[in-house]
């Protein structure tokens, strides 16, 4: 498997994002401390905090003082939507140009997806 090129803040988001779109986060859920999931995830707590920062900006979590980051309600609803946007408009033509370069029809992906 190739590494991704992208930096660790925005792998750590990426793992946030897609843990809150399939509900292992639903809203009004508290996050993992920054602490927490650095030493989880064997990263910098700066680097999740900077991670949870995008969160926060985004308006997705909601700070309690003393409590911690609380999923911000559509939360879900609202990086799903942002997520399939990016995918159509960054990933998905490049992987139409693979499909169609080795001659894959849409039959054929779908039967392997399932068999």
């Amino acid at each position: 498997m190739v590494a991704s090129p992208k930096p660790v803040y925005l792998k750590l988001r990426d793992m946030i994002a897609a843990a809150i779109i399939d509900g292992t986060y639903p809203e009004g859920t508290l996050l993992p401390s920054v602490r927490a999931l650095a030493a989880e995830q064997g990263a910098n707590p700066l680097t999740v905090a900077k991670a949870y920062q995008q969160f926060q900006l985004d308006g997705l979590v909601e700070v309690q003082r003393g409590v911690g980051m609380l999923v911000a309600p559509n939360a879900a609803t609202r990086l799903r939507k942002t997520e399939r946007d990016q995918f159509l408009t960054e990933e998905w033509p490049a992987i139409r140009q693979r499909i169609d370069r080795l001659g894959l029809d849409a039959q054929e992906l779908l039967a392997k997806q399932t068999g």
